[in-house]
């Protein structure tokens, strides 16, 4: 059973996690997927996606709301119990604050997968009631755990590739991410006033960082643009189109657009020290999806 936020092939921020779940059924017999919300997606047989119902509940309330999801988890994880060995949390510590008491009693060997600079007690608990956790980037909070396993990144190099048919126009730079204070966009729109590039800005603002994206918004000029969010197809071309890609988020994560970038075959302008010396080939989905099948045996 693998647990995470959204399922939908052409989300701007998730829609990477359709291919993941892809590749999850090449190398399981069947895969159960809950999450918080679906969209459109299109899986193989052996895999069946159960949602929580952001999509389409009309409880209003976030109280109320929260028990809406809650009760559907439960009733979930208990419909599905004998079609399942072992539970995957994509990112998402609540879950297994949640279900640890049945699945330990129902004996599924819990996995948590958490890449992020900063975490807390609820973390802590989280690591401490799962069997594995994984993680990609040596910064993230989880990786100073002994039971923590550094992954690779996961990126479908079939997927991401140059485009020789595709020009890329000189003197170009991608900046595409999230428009969020963690992905440092106003540093990147001085840094680049500065230079002779000119600038594309690729990404959602989520509605917690709106004020935020107002700020990148009032910065912009005639040679920066910003083109909203965009699905995995979208970030493709622009790759494939761009000279270089930027990334200015700092280390305790392991942003797959630089690999996505780098994949495509964009030169890279990036700030985290952790991405230093890192070869794309070593951050394939399907070398991933190998070392998270024999980890979970």
């Amino acid at each position: 059973m693998i647990l995470t936020q959204k399922v939908a092939k052409n989300d701007p921020v998730l829609g990477f996690f359709h291919r993941w779940i892809k590749e999850f059924a090449k190398n399981f017999e069947k895969v159960t997927v809950i999450c918080l919300e679906k969209g459109g997606y299109s899986l193989p047989a052996n895999v069946s996606v159960l949602s929580l119902g952001k999509e389409d509940t009309m409880i209003y309330h976030s109280v109320l709301r929260r028990l809406y999801y809650i009760c559907r988890f439960y009733k979930y994880i208990w419909q599905e119990r004998k079609n399942y060995d072992a539970v995957f949390v994509h990112m998402n510590q609540e879950y297994i604050l949640l279900g640890w008491k049945f699945w330990k009693l129902w004996g599924k060997k819990i996995y948590l997968w958490r890449n992020h600079a900063k975490g807390n007690i609820l973390t802590d608990l989280a690591v401490l009631l799962s069997h594995k956790v994984f993680c990609t980037s040596p910064s993230s909070y989880t990786a100073r755990f002994k039971k923590t396993k550094l992954m690779p990144v996961g990126i479908d190099t079939e997927f991401f590739k140059p485009d020789p048919a595709v020009l890329r126009r000189p003197n170009s730079i991608l900046f595409l991410g999230r428009i969020a204070p963690v992905k440092k966009v106003l540093e990147f729109i001085d840094w680049v006033k500065s230079t002779a590039y000119t600038a594309t800005i690729a990404g959602p603002i989520l509605s917690e960082d709106r004020k935020y994206g107002e700020e990148v918004k009032r910065k912009l000029n005639d040679k920066i643009k910003l083109i909203g969010p965009v699905s995995q197809a979208e970030a493709r071309k622009l790759y494939q189109s761009h000279e270089t890609y930027a990334n200015f988020t700092p280390a305790g994560s392991m942003d797959k657009t630089v690999f996505e970038a780098a994949a495509s075959g964009a030169k890279l302008e990036v700030r985290n020290p952790d991405l230093k010396n890192v070869r794309v080939e070593d951050h394939s989905l399907t070398l991933l999806m190998q070392k998270l099948a024999e980890e979970m045996k």
